[in-house]
């Protein structure tokens, strides 16, 4: 039997939901509203102490709503906030980040600047992943049953993926279940198709673009190359198709000079870069530091690290879980930059981090909710949060990237 009612929107809260009250005082949370919304809507699912639904229709709207621009918004589950203007969005994430932290970790940053806006709003991200359906259609999931539902547009890819997607055909049955477009900022494409060796799919475009296809055994070039340079800060980068890299290459500039300056204030030269990736922080501290020492456990990354880094002697890369590297190796760096998955810092790293004893830590975090928990450890370990700063990697969406400045106290 379907539950409808009609609520008040009191807060948005972190996963792109607008946080109300159910008659009985239960918490609802719901998809694309804003603060102060009237609102039917109607019950997905309940919980003991809260309950997730569906907007059905905002009855009296917020000043503040603007139209999306995408005809899939409001079903579609890649963007939660193109019906609130850009700075609006800016402002509601610096909101959402400090309440988390509060309440998940009971800690502040002592310091906040004001959220760094995207330099583009839209058109920014470097990859998009698209499912493919059993007839061959590109689909992305919907937000309320997680289905797959055939794609006619997208405004977040640069403009080369934009021009590609739709050009890409596949033959019903082919073995395909994940496609994702990769563009460097000089317009070159790669594909890289997910699914099944045993069936290498042929894919018809008129695009130039280079095809990988990949599976859990193995790894086949079907067209150009296997990575993609990308420049940062006119600096490039070899990344192999699987090995990850930000998905918005202008945010990723600012989060460069961020560390770069932080370092550079500091004064710090013995150098930890724990999840490094393909070298993206490493590359542009080097030149100043003493020593280097990287940890990553993506073999395909660590391959593009040592090409990156090639030129640097003074550069050590260990490859595998930072929980199981980090007790091997005897260093005691001045600065250690942590940027983990969104599952955060495991209890082995943030123990291995406090017996090194660094006086300076930078935590780059995309999810503030496992941000909050490692606080919390690091806090009853000696060090403050010192200052953070939020770099919008991920406009129209709820996604939350920052730098974190812990210090250990004297």
């Amino acid at each position: 039997m379907e539950q409808n009612f009609t609520v008040t929107i009191d807060s948005l809260v972190y996963e792109g939901k607008g946080l109300a009250r159910l008659p009985d005082g239960k918490a609802v949370f719901v998809p694309f509203v804003l603060p102060g919304e009237e609102a039917d809507i109607r019950l997905l699912e309940e919980k003991k102490h809260f309950a997730f639904a569906e907007l059905i229709e905002v009855r009296k709207p917020s000043s503040m709503r603007t139209a999306p621009r995408c005809r899939h918004f409001g079903f579609c589950g890649g963007c939660h906030y193109q019906h609130i203007p850009y700075l609006e969005q800016l402002r509601f994430k610096q909101e959402i980040f400090l309440e988390q932290l509060d309440r998940i970790g009971h800690i502040q940053p002592q310091k906040i600047d004001e959220t760094l806006p995207s330099s583009r709003s839209w058109n920014y991200r470097d990859s998009l992943q698209v499912h493919v359906s059993m007839s061959g259609q590109l689909c992305f999931m919907d937000i309320y049953n997680n289905k797959p539902f055939a794609v006619e547009e997208c405004h977040l890819p640069m403009q080369e993926i934009n021009r590609v997607w739709p050009q890409v055909e596949f033959e019903i049955g082919d073995a395909v279940d994940r496609v994702e477009y990769r563009q460097n900022i000089d317009g070159e494409v790669m594909l890289i198709l997910s699914g099944d060796q045993a069936s290498v799919p042929e894919v018809q475009t008129e695009a130039t673009i280079s095809v990988v296809h990949m599976s859990d055994e193995d790894e086949l070039l079907l067209a150009g190359d296997d990575f993609l340079v990308q420049k940062i800060l006119d600096k490039p980068f070899r990344v192999s198709a699987g090995a990850f890299f930000q998905t918005n290459l202008f945010a990723a500039e600012e989060m460069v000079r961020i560390i770069q300056n932080v370092v550079k204030t500091y004064g710090r030269r013995k150098i930890m870069d724990i999840y490094c990736g393909v070298g993206l922080f490493s590359s542009f501290l080097a030149e100043s530091a003493d020593g280097i020492i990287a940890i990553e456990s993506s073999p395909e990354a660590c391959d593009d690290f040592a090409v990156n880094l090639d030129e640097y002697n003074h550069v050590v890369l260990y490859q595998g879980d930072a929980g199981e590297i980090l007790p091997m190796i005897d260093a005691y760096p001045d600065c250690i930059i942590v940027d983990p998955p969104r599952t955060g810092l495991g209890k082995e790293v943030l123990q291995q981090i406090l017996e090194m004893n660094s006086d300076l830590l930078l935590y780059v975090s995309c999810n503030p909710a496992t941000l909050a928990r490692d606080a919390t450890y690091l806090n009853q370990g000696g060090y403050i949060l010192d200052s953070s700063r939020l770099v919008d990697m991920f406009p129209q969406n709820y996604h939350i990237e920052s730098i974190n400045i812990f210090l250990r106290e004297s």
